[in-house]
């Protein structure tokens, strides 16, 4: 009874959570990889948390406001090294 609605385009719609958590797990690194490296480049000059959580949203993947911080901490102290 495997549910394969997948992600959808429509932005309005949240995702069904079909996900396993190992790929939602991949999801998030893909996600901080891809806003660490814009930093590194000079891209992304707003607010970390800000600009994570957006991104993280469109890929369908919701995390508790605290997780979102740390990993934005977790960026910043990278970036600045």
């Amino acid at each position: 009874m495997a549910n394969e609605v997948g992600k959808t385009a429509d932005a309005g719609r949240e995702p069904l959570g079909t996900d396993s958590p190992e790929q939602q797990e991949e999801t998030v690194e893909h996600v901080v990889e891809d806003v660490r490296s814009e930093i590194r480049l000079g891209h992304v000059e707003d607010d970390v948390t800000h600009v994570l959580e957006e991104r993280l949203d469109e890929a369908g993947v919701h995390l508790r406001p605290e997780k979102v911080d740390d990993l934005a901490e977790d960026i910043e102290n990278d970036v600045s090294t």
